[in-house]
């Protein structure tokens, strides 16, 4: 029986406790917030006996395996650098860090105890983008020249997830002083990566924009300040010299969580639409590329993340998505946020 602490007792804390009790052979044994009230409506919630205000207390008492860390994002290494240190297995929320650098902290302190780590890149669940990756490394599609990927919501339009002005879950989220780095380091991180590990190869180049548009008067409610990121515009170039375009925005109007990717080789081509299928996907392959027909082919089930996760704890061996992936993921996130800033192409070197 495997012994689950989580970290951070937010919106993805219950998504978490969800998908882990419905996997057999762990326990969630002990909540973690610094938000008392939170920590024990969360806890009565999910029965769980233990209830600590901090990690320093849980490793003080430390009967537990691993860790869900699922606290805001600049919470992420603080939290998680001790368990790993303390030779705990920990499944952490993206974005890894507000900065590679500080990620990689984590990543070395991870390697050098040997420990299970895990990112959580939810979108990885859907069976469909291992299928294309596979297609991918296997050459079907041959060079990658183009790519165009996107992730669009739109709850700064809508109530579909509740109303955004009063609700510090969302609030948070636009505010830099929060420890937000907006729709970039929110949703960005997710495309980024399904991008990039649906084409096999890592950036070598990042150009980006980004724009915060006024939402409130001065662009402020209460306590937040309404200064991140609402919508990121990237062009970036892969290693082997394919170009692609990246979009995410908040302000996308009817679309309330949408992500699509087009990855063009070559000799095939891969359409990913989430919104209507995390099983299927279009290839247009072999005759008919000369034809420029696209087939839909349904790909075969794949184990989510927690499972993953469980089951790396078990054999010792890490699975995919690790900390080391979360940090390639950043810095192509910092690279996009230097590019905006400087107004320039960004390089990316190994």
């Amino acid at each position: 029986m495997i012994k689950i602490a989580i970290i951070g007792t937010g919106g993805m804390a219950h998504a978490h406790a969800n998908m882990l009790n419905s996997l057999p052979g762990n326990r969630l044994v002990a909540g973690v917030d610094i938000m008392e009230d939170n920590l024990n409506r969360y806890c009565d919630k999910f029965d769980i006996a233990h209830r600590f205000q901090s990690v320093k207390e849980l490793l003080k008492w430390g009967d537990f395996d691993a860790a869900v860390v699922a606290t805001t994002d600049a919470a992420h290494v603080p939290c998680a650098l001790p368990l790993v240190k303390a030779g705990k297995h920990v499944l952490c929320e993206k974005p890894i860090a507000p900065t590679a650098a500080e990620g990689k902290k984590l990543v070395n302190a991870a390697e050098k105890s040997g420990v299970i780590n895990m990112i959580n890149f939810s979108y990885r669940n859907n069976p469909c983008l291992h299928h294309a990756q596979k297609l991918v490394s296997e050459g079907k599609l041959g060079r990658i020249l183009h790519f165009e990927a996107h992730y669009l919501q739109s709850w700064l339009t809508n109530t579909a997830w509740g109303v955004w002005q009063e609700s510090p879950g969302w609030l948070w989220r636009l505010s830099k002083d929060h420890g937000s780095k907006g729709a970039l380091g929110d949703i960005g991180v997710h495309i980024v990566d399904m991008a990039t590990y649906v084409a096999n190869e890592a950036v070598s180049s990042v150009n980006c924009q980004l724009k915060c548009f006024p939402k409130a008067p001065k662009n402020q409610i209460g306590e937040y300040k309404l200064d991140a990121n609402d919508s990121a515009l990237m062009r970036v170039e892969l290693k082997g010299g394919g170009l692609g375009s990246i979009t995410t925005t908040r302000w996308a109007t009817g679309q309330i969580n949408s992500l699509k990717l087009k990855l063009y080789g070559e000799t095939g081509a891969i359409r990913i639409d989430l919104d209507e299928s995390g099983q299927e996907l279009e290839v247009c392959l072999g005759a008919d590329v000369k034809k420029a027909k696209f087939k839909t082919v349904k790909s075969r089930q794949t184990p989510n993340l927690h499972k993953r996760f469980l089951k790396a704890i078990r054999s010792g061996e890490n699975d995919a998505s690790d900390f080391r992936r979360g940090w390639e993921v950043q810095r192509v996130l910092d690279a996009a946020f230097t590019s905006d800033e400087e107004s320039r192409d960004v390089k990316l070197r190994n």
